[in-house]
């Protein structure tokens, strides 16, 4: 039971533990890291954020559940549950989890940021001493007053399954973010949308009557997760819009499920913080198996058909009936396995003839498992089978290589014809090389540059216009290996270095199995490895052309695109020198970004948009739109008489470190269609 002495305790200590928080702030980066490695980085930014912020987190996690306690020791007439500030919470973290990008971001620089977070932490800090206060006067008589809820078995056991179902969710979130983000739309925000589906599952269940019933939750997963099977892994995202739906929707599913369970087996509020300590172990050790532990394992994104699988086996009365639900899986898994086998012995490829019977085959396995949604183990074994054959299989593009890093999940293919060879990022294309020729037979010397690069397009003219201006470059920059394809764009006297922070991308492009654009084009190529920021301004000498080609990709990293990286760009460029910068982009307008930083830099540009390529799975070229950037026309050659002169945007802010506006620029994009 609760008591006066303890809550004074405790309202005593968790004072004293603001106090101590308030010492290190404002928050910010914590000197003395220095640059980040080029391996492990996920581990090296969880020590970073830990020494950065992890005090103030800790101090603001801790706060939830003491508060809690106390209301439960209140004696208010709705104390018998306190878990519903929970669900309290999880709203409000909901609410500033879309004012940050819509109202906090576009508005307001990070130091000004800075300052408000520390004034709303002395807010809070001012109304939990209020509330330690009341708390102080509550004795055991108050406590008394509320019914605890059923607190039978809180044995190890239990609290396991608390962790488990806990743990489920929080994984959940971090695969299904990556999955969306990457493998089917890079779109800007979008990794809003499962963390705020994530935390409105735990303002639907903790509470008195949920928004829907457990029952029902239930009764909809196999729904959702049927079609999920037969698409999740593998395949291309054609109807991108209707894919991510279905994924939030069999996520949102199987978080409600789980949530609702643990809801469900939640102890009286006398162990309220025992079972907020568990479920937070659970997060954590979620999480960190999505985040942290699966890109070193897997080279996809395995982890999650690996949680949806875990969660199908929280569904309730999944193990009843345990060895007769056994003899009707085990076929079903017994055929994936083999399948597996299959593939790892003979690598079969099937051709793209096959695409619509496939499509077919997949529909006819989803509507077996909704046809066994009623048995769960039966259900359960043929979702495997789903994600065997999409995992292995996909007519029309061979999977050569599949490799993950930090930064994503790169995949090489080839055409199932065998005349081309892509690289993806996701859903994006980062470099192609033709194979063969039409009559099928091997294309042999130096491949010629494909995709965004091909001749006559925006890279080539602009390069060759800067060449010629200048008198032939000596040294180039390319900031963004991706295949290595403007290797083949250089003269045989240059001297060309790549910067990539990729790992997996630098070893990609670099082994001829794969792609031979650097080996044939510029075999002793110096590739740093690592953030350009930092990378390029320790290269030593200057540069007469510097190729931003980092942001092809729909996520763009922002940092090089502020007023200060520029100038860091135009401290290492050779007096006459030119800066290329790739923006093509299908969801943000960065051409007014670069407009207004190279006014405020005194440089103009001049802006390209390709149309005349016939696209990338006919002729292997792809559209691009290049700006080019000089101290003066002259710098730019012809370009400066056939390409559109950028103006800077008046309406649009300059982008700095302190300061970045990505939804202006998502929303230029779109209004301009």
């Amino acid at each position: 039971m609760f008591s006066g002495g303890c809550c004074r305790r405790a309202a005593l200590l968790h004072l004293l533990l603001i106090g101590a928080t308030a010492m290190t702030l404002p928050i910010g980066i914590a000197a003395g890291w220095g640059a980040p490695p080029s391996s492990g980085i996920a581990l090296w930014l969880f020590g970073l954020f830990a020494v950065s912020i992890g005090l103030p987190f800790f101090t603001l996690s801790a706060s939830a559940p003491l508060l809690q306690s106390w209301f439960a020791a209140s004696g208010h007439p709705q104390a018998e549950n306190p878990y519903v500030l929970y669900a309290a919470s999880n709203l409000g973290s909901f609410a500033a989890l879309f004012a940050y990008p819509v109202v906090i971001e576009p508005w307001l620089t990070l130091g000004v940021q800075t300052r408000i977070w520390s004034a709303g932490f002395a807010i809070l800090a001012v109304l939990v001493a209020a509330a330690a206060l009341f708390a102080g006067d509550t004795g055991s008589s108050t406590a008394t007053r509320h019914k605890p809820l059923d607190d039978s078995a809180t044995g190890i056991g239990e609290r396991a399954r608390w962790v488990v179902l806990a743990g489920i969710p929080s994984g959940l979130v971090v695969a299904v973010t990556a999955h969306i983000t990457t493998d089917i739309a890079a779109a800007p925000f979008l990794w809003v949308v499962p963390l705020a589906i994530y935390l409105l599952t735990f303002v639907a269940i903790f509470r008195e009557r949920p928004w829907i019933a457990h029952t029902t939750v239930v009764w909809l997963v196999p729904f959702a997760v049927a079609p999920l099977a037969v698409s999740l892994i593998g395949g291309d995202k054609v109807y991108w819009v209707a894919t991510i739906l279905l994924n939030l929707a069999a996520f949102a599913l199987l978080t409600l499920m789980c949530h609702g369970e643990v809801y469900a087996r939640r102890p009286g509020a006398q162990r309220l913080t025992e079972f907020y300590l568990f479920t937070s172990l659970g997060g954590v050790i979620g999480g960190a198996f999505a985040g942290l532990l699966a890109p070193q394992i897997f080279n996809g994104n395995y982890e999650y058909p690996i949680l949806i699988a875990a969660a199908l086996l929280c569904m309730p009365g999944f193990f009843t009936g345990v060895r007769k639900g056994a003899a009707e899986a085990l076929p079903w898994l017994a055929l994936s396995a083999v399948l597996v086998l299959v593939w790892w012995f003979t690598r079969l490829k099937l051709p793209a003839t096959l695409e619509l019977p496939f499509q077919v085959a997949s529909a006819v396995l989803a509507a077996a498992m909704l046809l066994q949604r009623n048995r769960p183990m039966r259900f359960f074994a043929l979702v495997m089978l789903g994600f065997t054959i999409t995992a292995f299989w996909r007519p029309g593009l061979a999977p050569i290589e599949t490799a993950r890093s930090f930064f994503g999940v790169h995949k090489v293919v080839e055409t199932a014809d065998g005349k081309a060879r892509l690289l993806y990022h996701g859903t994006t294309i980062h470099g192609a090389q033709v194979l063969r020729s039409d009559d099928g037979t091997s294309i042999d010397g130096p491949p010629a540059p494909a995709s965004y690069y091909y001749a006559g397009g925006p890279f080539a003219e602009s390069i060759g216009s800067a060449r010629t201006a200048l008198g032939g470059f000596d040294r180039v920059a390319v900031i963004g290996l991706g295949t290595g394809t403007l290797a083949c764009l250089r003269k045989s006297s240059e001297r060309w270095d790549f910067f990539e922070i990729d790992p997996e991308v630098v070893r990609i492009a670099s082994d001829p199995h794969f792609f031979k654009f650097v080996s044939a084009c510029e075999p002793d190529a110096s590739i740093m490895l690592g953030d350009a920021r930092l990378t390029l301004p320790a290269a030593s000498g200057q540069y007469d052309l510097i190729v931003l080609d980092a942001f092809s990709s729909d996520a763009i990293p922002v940092h090089l695109l502020t007023r200060e990286a520029f100038r860091g760009y135009l401290a290492k460029l050779s007096p006459h020198g030119v800066i290329l910068a790739h923006i093509s982009n299908r969801h943000l307008d960065l051409a007014p970004v670069v407009a207004n930083v190279a006014q405020s830099l005194g440089l103009v540009a001049f802006l390209r948009e390709d149309r005349a390529a016939g696209g990338i799975f006919t002729d292997l070229h792809a559209n691009a739109r290049v700006i080019v950037l000089g101290r003066g026309p002259r710098d730019v050659g012809a370009v400066a008489e056939s390409w559109t002169p950028l103006q800077p945007d008046p309406s649009s802010a300059i982008w700095t470190d302190d300061y970045s506006n990505i939804l202006g620029a998502m929303l230029r994009k779109q209004l301009a269609w």
